[in-house]
Parts: structure tokens; sequence; C-alpha cells
């Protein structure tokens, strides 16, 4: 297999979820950038990773506004981003996908559901 490695952006503020997340994509053969917070999402969102997993709660600026933010700009508005949170309630799944998110995964997640779903946002 010759094609190129996707990259994923990993927004988690919690350390030890990037760290999951990181270990498990690696081992899947994903290249992985992180940030850990909104701001830092932002600036590595101009990297033009292939997929977002993204945090909603956040210091500084949630995902929400981290997810319109990315759509207000050429650069980021067609980068996909699936929301990964521990936010379940049925507004905040809402406001996800109002935000343009292309999927939702609630934490604690289970890995095989959550690969299942970046391959399906990856196209």
């Amino acid at each position: 297999m010759n094609e190129q490695k996707k990259k994923i952006l990993v927004v988690d503020d919690q350390p030890g979820n990037r760290k999951l997340l990181n270990d498990l994509l690696k081992f899947k053969g994903y290249d992985i950038i992180e940030a850990s917070d909104g701001k830092e999402a932002l600036k590595n969102a101009e990297k033009h990773p292939d997929l977002i997993l993204l945090d909603i709660n956040m210091p500084d600026i949630s995902g929400y506004e981290v997810a319109k933010q990315l759509k207000s700009k050429d650069s980021t508005k067609n980068i996909p981003f699936i929301m990964l949170t521990a936010q379940e309630d049925k507004q905040s799944v809402d406001a996800a996908f109002a935000a343009g998110a292309v999927d939702y995964i609630v934490k604690p997640f289970q890995p095989a559901n959550l690969l299942q779903k970046i391959i399906k946002a990856l196209g």
C-alpha cells in the first residue's frame, strides 16, 4: 500500500485522553497532530489534517466555538470533524451536528467503534 498516511488532529484538554487516542491511532497507521485547547486546535488545523477529533468541554474556547471558527475559514471549512466528548445529552448532540460534525462519539468509547467511524469519516 503506497498511499500517504492520513493525518488526524486530536483535540482534548486531558493529556491522558490525547495519549490514549495517539497510541491507538498511531498503531492503526495514522499520523497524529495534537492540541490541548481550542486555540492550539485552530492553529494546528492549518496543517491540513484529514480529520479532527474534537472535544466539547475545553478551557478558553469550547469545541463548538472551534467548529464555528473552522467552518468560517476557507482553509479549514472542508475538514471533517467528529465530536468526541463525555456529553451525551440530546442538546449537546444536536449542537454538535448543527456546528457541522460528521459524527458524535461519547466517552468512554469503544476503540473498534471509534476506528469504524474514523474510516467512514475519511471516506
